[in-house]
C-alpha cells in the first residue's frame, strides 16, 4: 500500500474540554472519532500560547529551540521554515495544502502561510471573502486530490470573542472550568465557550465526512489536536495542567484504530518523530521528541519519563518553565515579577470575576512544585515543605540539563524582544492594552 495521506486538524483555545475527555461539552463527531481510533489522555502542549505550541508540533522541537518565543502577528517566526514537517514530507511525494489557520506566519505582505512553503494554500486559492477552512479542506478531499497529501486545516474555534451561549447551552445547568468557581459569570461563560465547541465539532465532522465519501479514510492518518488549554483564568498561557494539557486524537492508517485510550505521556513534540516512524522515513536530527508508535503498539506503557512545556512571550514578558512527571509538577518562573501578568490572560468576565476579587495583587512564587496524585488540579505549592525536598531537587536537575540540552536563551538571562516585536507592558490589563511604539 502506497504511504497514508495524513490530514491534520487543530483548533484554538480547546484544552481538553470536548466529550472524549469526560467533561460535558457536547462533541459527537469528536466523540465517534476517539471510539474509532487512538486518545491520549495525558498529551501536552510544548508552549501553553497560540504560535509557540504550534511551531513546536510541526517541527518536532522547543518553541526556544525552533525560534518561536512569542506569537506571529506580535512579530515572533521561525528560524528555519525548512524545519517544518511538511519540507521532510515532500521529498517522499507529498503534496502540501494548507486550509484556515497556522498562525506560525505572519510575513507582511504575502498570502499568510506562504513563507511555510505549502504547494496549496486552500483558503487562499478562492480569493475573497476566503472559504472556511472546512469547506476548502472539503472541497480539496473530493476533487481527487494527487497522493499521497499532508492536509493541515486550522480552526479558529474556539478562541475568543465568544458568541452568546446557544439554546441548547443553558448556563444554569452547567459546571464551570477546573481553575475557576461556581458563579453565574463563570457559568455563562462556559455556556459561551460550549457553544462554540459544538461549532468546532461540526466544522471537523464536515471534513471527516468529506474523507468517507472520497473514499480517502482507510489511508488516511488524521490527526485532531489544539494549541493549549482554553482561554480562561489561569488556564491558557500558565504551566500547570490547566494550560499544558490538550486534546490528542489519532485515527487511521498505522493501527491507529479500535478506540484506544492511553495514559502515556504524550507531548505534542513527539508527533513529528511518530510519523517518521509510521511512514517509515528518516526522522531529520534536529528533532527532540520520540515516537509513540511503540504506546499504540502496546510495546511501552510510556515513552515518556518526563515532559517540557514553556512561556517566554505572549502578548507580554512572563518567562518559566516547567518540567512534569506522571507524580510530581515543577514550574519556576525566570523574572522577579511578583504579581500576575494580566495582559496573558485573555478579557473575559471570569477574568473580571477574578479582578474584582483581588487577582492583580494576589502573589506569585518564583518556584512551585505540585503533586499530581493528590493534588491533580495544582493548587498546593510545595517547594517549601521539607517532606518534598528531594523531589523539588531532582525536578529542579532534569530542568536545569533540558535548558542545557536546548540551548535555552534563558540560561543567559532576560530574553529581549527587539524593536520589530509588539509586546504589551506587564503591567497593563488586557492583551488589547496600546503598545507603545505601535
Amino acid at each position: 500500500m502506497a504511504r497514508p495521506n495524513i490530514v491534520y486538524m487543530h483548533s484554538h483555545d480547546t484544552g481538553r474540554y470536548v466529550q472524549p475527555y469526560g467533561f460535558d461539552v457536547p462533541t459527537p463527531h469528536l466523540q465517534r472519532f476517539a471510539e474509532q481510533g487512538v486518545l491520549f489522555r495525558q498529551a501536552f502542549c510544548a508552549g501553553p500560547t497560540c504560535s509557540p505550541s504550534r511551531a513546536a508540533l510541526v517541527t518536532g522541537q522547543a518553541p526556544h529551540s525552533c525560534g518561536m518565543l512569542g506569537l506571529a502577528h506580535r512579530g515572533w517566526s521561525l528560524n528555519d521554515y525548512g524545519q517544518h514537517v511538511i519540507h521532510t514530507l515532500k521529498p517522499h511525494g507529498y503534496v502540501t495544502a494548507l486550509a484556515g489557520v497556522q498562525h506560525i506566519d505572519n510575513l507582511p505582505a504575502a498570502p499568510p502561510g506562504h513563507r511555510i512553503g505549502y504547494d496549496r494554500l486552500l483558503s487562499e486559492e478562492r480569493g475573497t471573502p476566503a472559504p472556511s477552512p472546512d469547506s476548502a479542506a472539503c472541497d480539496f478531499l473530493r476533487a481527487a486530490p494527487a497522493q499521497p497529501f499532508f492536509l493541515a486545516v486550522g480552526f479558529g474555534e474556539t478562541h475568543r470573542d465568544f458568541p452568546e451561549p446557544g439554546a441548547l447551552d443553558d448556563p444554569r445547568y452547567l459546571r464551570p472550568p477546573l481553575p475557576l468557581p461556581d458563579t453565574p459569570q463563570t457559568r455563562y461563560d462556559m455556556a459561551c465557550y460550549r457553544t462554540l465547541a459544538r461549532r468546532l465539532d461540526e466544522r471537523m465532522g464536515r471534513v471527516l465526512t468529506a474523507l468517507d465519501e472520497a473514499g480517502l479514510a482507510e489511508n488516511t492518518l488524521v490527526i485532531i489536536t489544539t494549541d493549549h488549554g482554553i482561554a480562561f483564568p489561569g488556564m491558557k498561557c500558565n504551566l500547570t495542567d490547566h494550560g499544558i494539557g490538550v486534546m490528542l486524537m489519532m485515527r487511521g492508517a498505522g493501527g491507529f484504530d479500535g478506540g484506544k485510550v492511553i495514559d502515556g505521556m504524550a507531548s505534542q513534540i513527539d508527533l513529528f518523530p511518530t510519523l517518521c516512524e509510521v511512514l517509515g522515513i528518516d526522522a531529520p536530527p534536529h528533532l527532540q521528541g520520540r515516537s509513540l508508535f511503540p504506546l499504540v503498539r502496546d510495546e511501552a506503557l510510556e515513552v515518556n519519563r518526563q515532559i517540557f512545556s514553556e512561556v517566554t512571550y505572549h502578548a507580554s514578558y512572563e518567562p518559566q518553565r516547567c518540567v512534569r512527571t506522571a507524580r510530581y509538577k515543577y514550574i519556576r518562573r525566570f523574572d522577579a515579577r511578583p504579581t500576575p501578568v494580566l495582559p496573558n490572560c485573555d478579557d473575559s468576565v471570569s477574568k473580571d470575576l477574578w479582578l474584582a476579587h483581588g487577582w492583580r495583587e494576589r502573589p506569585l512564587d518564583p518556584e512551585q512544585l505540585y503533586d499530581l496524585v493528590f493534588d491533580p488540579h495544582e493548587t498546593a505549592n510545595l517547594a517549601s515543605d521539607p517532606r518534598h525536598a528531594a523531589a523539588l531537587t531532582d525536578l529542579r536537575a532534569r530542568l536545569d540539563r533540558w535548558m542545557r540540552d536546548t540551548n535555552d536563551p534563558l540560561l543567559r538571562g532576560p530574553v529581549p524582544a527587539g524593536p520589530d516585536k509588539r509586546v504589551t507592558p506587564a503591567d497593563g490589563l488586557s492583551p488589547k492594552d496600546p503598545v507603545p511604539g505601535w
